[in-house]
């Protein structure tokens, strides 16, 4: 298989070293596309980040340039603003994504030009589950109607740094549990678009933007980046919690995320799909 990468952050670098790990040598080529103020370095790094996975690795300044490195599937690992300046592009060209900033398509208008763009690409927009658990029984449950989910997305202070949470909280000195934010997905991913990600996969897998429910805490005993949700169907009731480490190098996602994406990937390389 032929992998490019939309972007080089830490998300891509923690990838591609898993990848070395797991599925060396069983990858054609490896791109990478970049600012092009960045391209040194980036090639640097992925001579580095990808010596056991390929021989051939290219970095790349222009979608034109990743294209023409021929890639069977590109995982995009770079924000709202990439989503929206690349992968339509991608998606009309017939090669299937892997969308990482899944927040972005609560822009409606975005997500309506994605799904165009796939259909007539003939190519697969791919949400991976990232740092949330069961997405696959709540998409189940979601064709019998009637669903009902509220999520909770709880990190240290430090990773909602930058955000609107410091606009009404003291970050630095928080000594204590504190909502800073209740509304609907929709909401949540547009204010907090590098920290709710989950809210956004859980409103497509299950109810939608506006029906899934959404708070936002910053919680200084917090022992990493929690997500916790209900989910009530006339078909079933769960209820998750689940504690991630964060990213190396970047609190606000989820270390789980990256995993996620490789699991992605492994299911398109090996005879058995989990």
């Amino acid at each position: 298989m032929r992998l490019a990468l939309i972007g080089y952050g830490n998300i891509s670098t923690t990838l591609l070293t898993q990848l070395g790990g797991q599925i060396g040598g069983q990858l054609d080529a490896v791109s990478v596309l970049v600012r092009p103020d960045a391209t040194a370095t980036a090639q640097a790094r992925l001579d580095r980040d990808a010596v056991d996975l390929t021989t051939e690795r290219t970095v790349c300044t222009d979608l034109k340039g990743l294209m023409s490195a021929r890639p069977d599937l590109v995982v995009e690992c770079a924000g709202h603003t990439a989503v929206q300046a690349f992968v339509p592009d991608v998606l009309r060209a017939g090669t299937d994504v892997v969308l990482v900033s899944i927040g972005a398509l609560a822009d409606s208008a975005l997500h309506d030009r994605l799904l165009d763009a796939a259909r007539k690409g003939g190519a697969r927009l791919i949400l991976p589950a990232g740092a949330v658990g069961g997405i696959d029984l709540l998409a189940a449950l979601g064709p019998a109607g009637d669903l009902k989910v509220s999520y909770r997305g709880i990190k240290p202070p430090t990773a909602w740094a930058g955000t609107p949470a410091a606009d009404t909280l003291n970050l630095e000195t928080l000594d204590h549990a504190a909502v800073f934010f209740t509304g609907t997905a929709r909401q949540a991913a547009s204010a907090f678009p590098r920290n709710a990600n989950v809210a956004a996969t859980l409103a497509l897998a299950g109810a939608g933007f506006e029906a899934t429910r959404v708070e936002l805490i910053a919680d200084p005993q917090a022992p990493g980046n929690i997500h916790e949700y209900k989910v009530s169907s006339p078909l079933a009731r769960y209820s998750m919690r689940i504690e991630n480490l964060p990213s190396p190098g970047n609190s606000r996602t989820s270390v789980a995320t990256v995993y996620s994406v490789l699991r992605e990937i492994r299911n398109r390389i090996g005879p058995v799909a989990i």
